[in-house]
């Protein structure tokens, strides 16, 4: 019989919670109340989970027992699928409740997406990136916001930032950090020649103000008038807002808004994602120095997929994920793509447990 994941660490961490809660002063801060009983009810889910297996498991012990009555072994041989079938199903369901809990579900999340390598169609395929993801959202029944664009003169998008607002947002968009390349003829070629062309998609959970505290006095904060391609007037106010955090070097421009003040909460909004992001990166640094996932690291920097339009083709290139659904890809079917990239990164999780469980 498979050995079962040491549950002890589990055991011991809910008895201290049990005691903890019990005590009227902990609720007397609200915010740490609220995260101590959401981390009771997922120990609890799993210590009844682990209970219902061994339980499974006496039940299975004594009915393998009967199988040497004549009269019982066909009865015992079902019913010792049946109990197998369902111990494997429980086995599994433990392991993902065992899980680390990722911090950053249910937070609406930031899109960034910049034109790479490829001139003018760079930028084109930047804009179809965006409406892939714009009618993603739709089809979940999320919302997206616009933060702030810098248009190309062809139609296409130098650099867009949205934020996308729903359930399951960042479950699902953290997969796409990366580069995206396209090959395809560019509409500007005349000679008929594919060329290849990317760019870049940063996903960055959406930072509340208790998690990034940022000095007013760290701030270097600008106001200009907002231009439209090739330095055409937009608004006629000096609305534009450009921040930069000194002690990061990190700048952040929004001019979307013809108010002021609305663009400089905007800017805020993504300038405190980028700081949340290069915290966690530096602290992601200290424990994956020589391990990335086989579903990939999320770097901006790392070749993740690739849109062929000559072949009709997809690739995920970090599962080998290949499908000639390319045109429904482009309008915003990308759940065949995250549904495998879901799945990789769910089996490399429960495989680090068992080597965690193992050492």
């Amino acid at each position: 019989m498979e050995i079962m994941p040491n549950i002890e660490p589990f055991r011991i961490r809910f008895t201290e919670l049990e005691k903890t809660l019990s005590k009227p002063e902990t609720f007397q801060d609200n915010l740490t109340a609220s995260e101590l009983s959401k981390e009771h009810r997922r120990l609890q889910s799993i210590l009844e989970v682990f209970d219902k297996i061994t339980d499974l498991e006496d039940q299975l012990i004594q009915c393998e027992s009967l199988s040497e009555d004549p009269e019982l072994a066909e009865e015992v041989k079902i019913e010792v699928e049946l109990l197998t079938s369902e111990i494997t199903i429980n086995k599994e369901k433990l392991m993902i409740s065992m899980l680390p809990p990722d911090p950053e579900v249910g937070k609406n999340t930031i899109v960034e997406i910049r034109a790479g390598t490829g001139g003018d169609e760079a930028s084109l395929f930047a804009g179809d990136l965006y409406r892939m993801y714009t009618r993603f959202a739709e089809t979940q029944g999320w919302s997206v916001e616009c933060l702030s664009q810098s248009n190309s003169g062809t139609g296409g998008f130098k650099e867009v930032i949205f934020i996308v607002k729903g359930e399951d947002a960042w479950s699902k968009m953290k997969y796409e950090s990366g580069v995206h390349r396209v090959q395809r003829i560019p509409i500007t070629e005349s000679g008929g020649r594919i060329h290849t062309s990317t760019s870049t998609v940063a996903v960055l959970p959406e930072a509340k103000d208790v998690e990034i505290s940022i000095d007013p006095s760290d701030l270097e904060i600008s106001v200009c008038r907002a231009s439209g391609p090739g330095g055409q007037g937009v608004n006629t106010t000096d609305s534009a807002v450009q921040i930069q955090h000194i002690p990061s070097g990190i700048n952040v421009y929004c001019a979307d808004e013809r108010s002021q003040l609305k663009n400089k909460n905007k800017a805020m909004t993504v300038l405190r994602s980028r700081l949340l992001q290069k915290k966690q990166a530096e602290e992601n640094a200290k424990y994956a120095q020589n391990r990335k996932s086989q579903v990939g690291t999320g770097d901006r920097s790392e070749r993740i997929r690739t849109y062929n339009f000559p072949q009709s083709r997809v690739t995920d290139h970090r599962v080998n994920y290949t499908s000639h659904a390319l045109q429904e890809t482009m309008m915003g079917e990308i759940s065949h793509i995250i549904s495998c990239l879901e799945k990789e990164d769910l089996d490399e999780k429960i495989r680090t447990v068992h080597l965690n469980q193992n050492e």
